[in-house]
């Protein structure tokens, strides 16, 4: 009996100790910004996921009309082409989806794989806060901020199934784990004040107001104060892309060392989008 406890504490001390350091060296990966991934594993991942996403009923992709796509596409397309700090745009495909349900959000994955939710279309007011929202997407594409996560968490287990004597995970269960529920999609507060910075610097190379992504910030926070609260239809995007104070007020310091004066008037593109929005079938 005495030795069944012991061997039952030595499991339990020996699970402590690796949860430990699962989490240290998931820490350290991270931390040190190391991606275990190459670019080419990226543009894989990300097509291997766009494959999911476009037989799933969880994310209904806009059948049309045509017009709404292509604007959205557009407008991504413009931005890639348009800023020489985009690095990957000959490597990534860069391809840019609406989908069509309420949700306000929009997400990227690996490979530059963008997706815009009709809901966030019709949450905006201008072309420009549209701009500024993909602008910060295409910024995690180039990060790589999604296959560095990755490494984190099975760059962890890697070494830890070294020291364990067991067999590293397979890239089937990379690509399961990755998918349910697009878990790995929440972005720490670091990853989005960077793409929030990139965004604004992208933008400047376009016709676009480079802040224009303070617009998307200010209607946020302009409904929390009126409301006391979260709007229930901002969940999923704060889920995966945390707004604290200290991420709008770094924008607006951004905004101020580039001398770009706030404008809500010029390059916002109002009319145009408005026209689009209501363009959008109902759900």
């Amino acid at each position: 009996m005495d030795k069944i406890k012991i061997i039952i504490k030595n499991r339990l001390t020996l699970l402590t100790l690796s949860a430990v350091f699962i989490l240290a060296i998931s820490s350290i990966l991270y931390s040190c910004g190391i991606n275990l991934f190459s670019v080419q594993d990226d543009v894989k991942i990300g097509q291997d996921l766009d494959k999911e996403i476009r037989s799933s009923r969880e994310y209904p992709i806009l059948k049309g009309p045509q017009e709404v796509n292509d604007y959205v596409s557009n407008i991504g397309k413009n931005i890639v082409k348009s800023s020489p700090l985009i690095k990957y745009k000959d490597v990534f495909p860069y391809q840019f989806t609406v989908i069509h349900d309420s949700v306000i959000n929009a997400f990227c994955t690996p490979g530059g794989f963008i997706y815009v939710y009709t809901g966030l279309i019709k949450y905006l007011g201008n072309e420009a806060a549209l701009a500024g929202v993909i602008g910060h997407e295409i910024a995690h594409a180039e990060r790589r901020h999604m296959t560095q996560r990755l490494s984190s968490y099975y760059g962890a287990s890697f070494l830890l199934s070294i020291v364990l004597g067991n067999n590293p995970n397979s890239i089937a269960e990379i690509m399961a784990n990755l998918f349910v529920g697009l878990g790995f999609l929440a972005n720490s507060r670091s990853d989005e004040q960077e793409a929030d910075d990139l965004s604004i610097r992208y933008l400047r190379s376009t016709k676009y107001f480079p802040g224009s992504i303070v617009f998307f910030f200010n209607r946020i926070v302009g409904e929390q104060k009126l409301k006391g609260n979260t709007p229930g239809g901002l969940d999923r995007l704060l889920s995966t892309h945390p707004l604290p104070q200290d991420r709008v007020d770094n924008a607006y310091q951004q905004l101020k060392e580039l001398k770009i004066k706030v404008d809500t008037v010029n390059n916002v593109y109002r009319e145009d989008y408005l026209r689009i929005q209501s363009l959008i079938p109902n759900y």
